[in-house]
């Protein structure tokens, strides 16, 4: 912390101090504080980048927390909102085979979409031949030393290893390692948990009950204090269960208007809580690369965000498309036809937009 400086009053000269030994010491001054230096935003997300694939001697450990992955998956309306909605409209383009289930595909498309990896065991039949493909959770999974060998790691000692050669890793692309993939939304998790916090900064406000509802104010002298506390005492008995809590407040010869209903503004007015949520969900739609309109979103302006139609055929030719062809990647390793899309068609039986 920076040492306080004593600034001098504008205009103000520094006089020499006369010989006299009585001279009265000088006024004090404004005395202005700094407490620390700027600290730039970057160095905060450059820690990220200080940790690698940590490994510890059977497999490498994550770059990035999965468990706190999962617990901010629920942190934003829109964030999760978003994950399911894209992992529904890839599910319900797979085409079922005798291999892969739609509901184990949809667990996989899940889990790719929140952290960045999916994973498939493969679970032979006693000939060998690829019988069926399971999901696997990739919050547990963990890749081992050689790279090929896999472990589900759920607490240190609820450990399987996976048969060598067993596990398809579907991982997201990350410019900083190429052991796990990361989810793309990672931008954006400031904004998620920001979100949320201003949904629960509101939530406790209104469940805290410290806040009032209206406050009767009353200046006229009463004739008797009586009439007085027995007015006091039916604001009481007349409260109800809820947060709003009625204020009475009396104030002897008081002047114009003896007594006036003051309703309280809204804590909406002195603080950004419908900015930040706003500002947030733009965010978290922008990470996600979800049109408004599909989400269920109501526009606040008279101009709405458009016709659904070809913000769905958009969102299709650059978001699904891209998708499909990551998850075909299952064919290439498997050997056999495990996943296999359908054209993406609007339910009013319209052109495709595949």
């Amino acid at each position: 912390m920076r040492k306080a400086r004593h600034l001098r009053a504008r205009g103000q000269q520094a006089q020499p101090a006369p010989a006299s030994p009585t001279t009265a010491p000088a006024a004090a001054g404004i005395e202005a504080f700094s407490f620390g230096d700027p600290t730039p935003v970057l160095e905060h997300a450059d820690i990220l980048d200080c940790f690698e694939c940590w490994k510890n001697g059977h497999w490498y450990e994550p770059p990035v927390n999965l468990a706190g992955l999962a617990k901010s998956f629920n942190a934003g309306v829109h964030h999760s909102s978003a994950i399911h909605f894209k992992a529904n409209v890839l599910a319900s383009t797979l085409i079922p085979s005798k291999y892969l289930s739609r509901d184990a595909f949809k667990r996989m498309a899940l889990d790719f979409l929140t952290f960045g990896n999916a994973y498939l065991e493969d679970r032979p039949s006693r000939s060998g031949k690829a019988l069926a493909y399971q999901h696997a959770l990739a919050k547990y999974m963990r890749r081992g030393v050689d790279l090929d060998t896999y472990f589900f790691v759920n607490g240190y000692q609820a450990v399987h290893q996976f048969d060598k050669g067993r596990v398809f890793h579907l991982m997201e692309p990350d410019v900083n390692q190429e052991l796990y993939g990361v989810p793309q939304y990672l931008s954006a998790l400031q904004s998620a948990w920001l979100n949320e916090a201003a949904t629960l900064f509101r939530r406790k406000y209104y469940k805290n009950g410290s806040h009032a509802g209206f406050v009767f104010y009353m200046t006229d002298a009463a004739a008797n204090t009586q009439d007085v506390d027995n007015l006091r005492q039916a604001m009481r008995d007349s409260k109800g269960p809820g947060n709003f809590r009625n204020l009475f407040m009396y104030a002897p010869n008081g002047k114009k208007d003896g007594i006036q209903i003051l309703p309280v503004s809204d804590v909406a007015a002195k603080d950004e809580f419908f900015n930040i949520k706003s500002v947030t969900r733009d965010d978290q739609l922008a990470a996600h690369r979800v049109p408004p309109q599909l989400m269920g979103i109501l526009p606040n302006n008279a101009g709405g965000f458009g016709a659904v139609e070809p913000a769905a055929r958009v969102f299709a030719r650059n978001e699904l498309v891209p998708l499909q062809a990551q998850f075909e990647a299952i064919n290439e390793w498997a050997g056999v036809e495990v996943v296999r899309f359908a054209p993406y068609d609007l339910a009013t039986g319209g052109e495709g937009a595949q």
